[in-house]
């Protein structure tokens, strides 16, 4: 379970299943239904299984664990398990990111500021500014930084030895992070985007720790509906019961939660206004593709990287859009979820509308 805080576009997706940023309450509500340690925390087993060895076999040596690199989508609990891994080995925990880091100087001030067996964990590690990132692999390796004074043929290199600490890296594209840096951590981990009977046990924790009455298929409903995510699940959990305790008794049952989801344009696949949107315009506007990308977020009104980062991923991965080399193409999945009818085949694409190659790439 699994709350970290969204750092880019792609973590929108699961700020606008339900409105506008969480307030500050909402805030604190998140940070309580955080599991504290790894017997909490449900989901991504072969993860837990791995990282538990790590962590214990550091205890037992006494010494420091390795850094960590978790990838995987917003959402996924990265985060979370950032601040389990201080808790297990009872150390202090320091949470930055990699677009907060835009000069040397920045990381140096941090690094320097470390106390001996500190979690520094480090969101979006793959938007680190290039001059921080190379300071960081020496920290990473011998545990000091090269701090340059003056400039010029003057300037001078100056040796600043740090403490052991945990590098916890955290990223939503690890195919971004360049290979020296990558192979700097001890263990890397991709978090997986969790299954409907694991979401269930996300939501039923989270409302008895809310003190919500929910009824398993209530929380059946809301688990469908939330991505794979853990993060959503919650959000939406508390929009359920906002909804439950203003038109009904309070008591979350299938019925409630689908009505309270339709309200929040939620349906039951996950899919989300942005996410209808766009398939909506792929199938009405231009026949089910081809059709490029920035004519279908212009088509939307939309950004071309909120449609590529928020909506895409979870269209593709429910098997309703596919990219190809000459632009996006609705699938008969999402004909048939939008219960539209798919043109007659003709020579003109596979979506038959005679016009592929006009829409742009």
């Amino acid at each position: 379970m699994n709350w970290d805080d969204p750092t880019d576009t792609a973590a929108a997706s699961a700020e606008r299943l339900v409105g506008p940023a969480a307030d500050r309450e909402d805030q604190a509500v998140e940070a309580a239904l955080r599991p504290k340690d790894l017997g909490e925390f449900i989901g991504q087993e072969k993860v837990r299984e791995q990282l538990d060895l790590v962590l214990r076999a550091a205890r037992a040596r006494g010494a420091t664990a390795d850094h960590v690199l978790l990838s995987g989508a917003p959402g996924l609990g990265k985060t979370t398990l950032s601040m389990i891994i201080a808790a297990e080995m009872g150390a202090p925990i320091r949470i930055t990111s990699g677009p907060a880091i835009q000069h040397a100087g920045d990381l140096a001030a941090i690094l320097s500021s470390l106390q001996e067996g500190e979690v520094l964990f480090l969101d979006e590690i793959h938007r680190m500014s290039r001059p921080a990132e190379e300071m960081l692999y020496m920290a990473m390796e011998d545990f000091r930084v090269d701090v340059i004074v003056g400039k010029g043929p003057g300037a001078t290199a100056i040796p600043l030895e740090l403490p052991p600490f945990t590098l916890v890296g955290a990223t939503t594209r690890a195919g971004l992070l360049p290979p020296p840096l990558r192979d700097r951590f001890g263990f890397t981990a991709h978090m997986e985007f969790y299954e409907p009977h694991e979401l269930e046990r996300v939501v039923h924790r989270s409302a008895n720790l809310l003190d919500v009455g929910i009824e398993p298929d209530g929380a059946a409903e809301i688990a469908g509906r939330s991505r794979g995510t853990p993060r959503i699940a919650n959000r939406l959990l508390r929009r359920v019961r906002d909804y439950a305790q203003v038109k009904a008794d309070g008591l979350i049952t299938r019925e409630i939660a689908a009505a309270a989801l339709a309200v929040y344009e939620v349906d039951a696949r996950g899919l989300d206004r942005l996410d209808r949107a766009v398939l909506e315009a792929l199938l009405k506007l231009f026949g089910g593709g081809p059709v490029g990308l920035s004519t279908l977020a212009v088509a939307v009104g939309e950004e071309r990287e909120t449609v590529e980062e928020v909506a895409e991923p979870f269209l593709v991965r429910e098997g309703l859009l596919a990219r190809t080399p000459r632009g996006r193409v609705g699938t008969p999945a999402a004909w048939a979820h939008l219960g539209l009818t798919p043109p007659h085949a003709a020579p003109g694409g596979p979506a038959g509308n005679g016009q592929q190659g006009l829409f742009g790439t």
